[in-house]
């Protein structure tokens, strides 16, 4: 069932009506109507309304605009929409973008800034493996293909190390098993998201475990524009959501999927996204060997 925003957060989106009437407006009469919107991380009409129901309300409040949601299978399905005009807008992952950004000219609308997101290797505390370059080998966990965090980034941090992780370590994409498989003492070490180094100590308390390795923070999921809408459509609607971001954020997060995708602390929304910050994904592909269509 969709969790419906709250009685003082639809007053709150009636109060910004009242105030952003004019910039509404310009949204009215810049962009088409509706405007579509898929996900890159839901198949099926009801999970994508059950996600975004809240979100997609507040986006025509506050824009005059309808957004409907559109779903699809799968990311290369998203690209090719956004190629052929097909939506306007998907909720994507960092290597979705630059996969994108291969088809066609993209832009973004805003993106969802996590300042822990990133990736981190982790052995047990007692494990003779000292560095990444250790890991020849050796069997290691990662998470799933093309997942920004839980695959690309741990093979070039591999790479970087100068292995090869094709051939240098047993590579197993444990998914959500990876957690486990490292408690279960099935692999040598775990490649995932920061957040899995939480997770590890919480679910094996009595275990003491070591961080090898960790990269920078990474950039955020981004919600891509296809470049071909007129550009007055994608300033007037950065212009307006900006203004009203935080009624949006809490729409965005008043489902349970999305507050447990983004809620975490220091996440934010950022209209000043530089698409120029993803080409760090870019080069994370090419150094670990991994084709961006993979």
């Amino acid at each position: 069932m969709i969790k419906f925003q709250n009685i003082a957060a639809t007053a709150a989106v009636t109060t910004v009506l009242l105030t952003g009437a004019a910039s509404a407006q310009s949204v009215a009469d810049t962009c088409p109507s509706p405007l579509r919107m898929a996900d890159t991380g839901i198949e099926g009409m009801g999970d994508l309304s059950e996600a975004f129901g809240p979100f997609a309300e507040t986006f025509e409040e506050l824009t005059g605009v309808e957004l409907a949601l559109y779903s699809l299978s799968n990311r290369t399905a998203a690209g090719t929409a956004l190629q052929f005009d097909e939506v306007e807008l998907v909720f994507a992952g960092p290597s979705e973008f630059v996969l994108f950004q291969q088809l066609a000219d993209m832009d973004i609308l805003f993106s969802i800034v996590r300042p822990h997101y990133g990736s981190s290797f982790v052995v047990r505390a007692d494990s003779d493996i000292e560095t990444l370059a250790d890991l020849a080998g050796r069997r290691v966990a990662l998470k799933d293909v093309g997942s920004t965090s839980g695959h690309i980034f741990p093979m070039m941090l591999m790479a970087e190390a100068g292995l090869d992780p094709e051939t240098d370590a047993e590579i197993i994409m444990a998914g959500d098993a990876r957690i486990q498989v490292l408690i279960n003492g099935d692999v040598d070490a775990m490649g995932g998201g920061n957040k899995d180094w939480d997770a590890i100590r919480e679910q094996d308390p009595d275990t003491e475990y070591r961080l090898l390795a960790q990269t920078d923070t990474l950039p955020g999921d981004p919600v891509v524009m296809r470049a071909s809408l007129p550009q007055d459509c994608r300033d007037a609607l950065r212009a307006t959501l900006a203004e009203h971001s935080d009624v949006l954020w809490e729409s965005l997060t008043s489902t349970e999927r999305n507050a447990d995708k983004f809620i975490e602390r220091d996440a934010y929304m950022s209209f000043e996204t530089d698409p120029a910050i993803y080409d760090v994904v870019r080069m994370a592909y090419e150094v670990a060997g991994i084709a961006l269509d993979d």
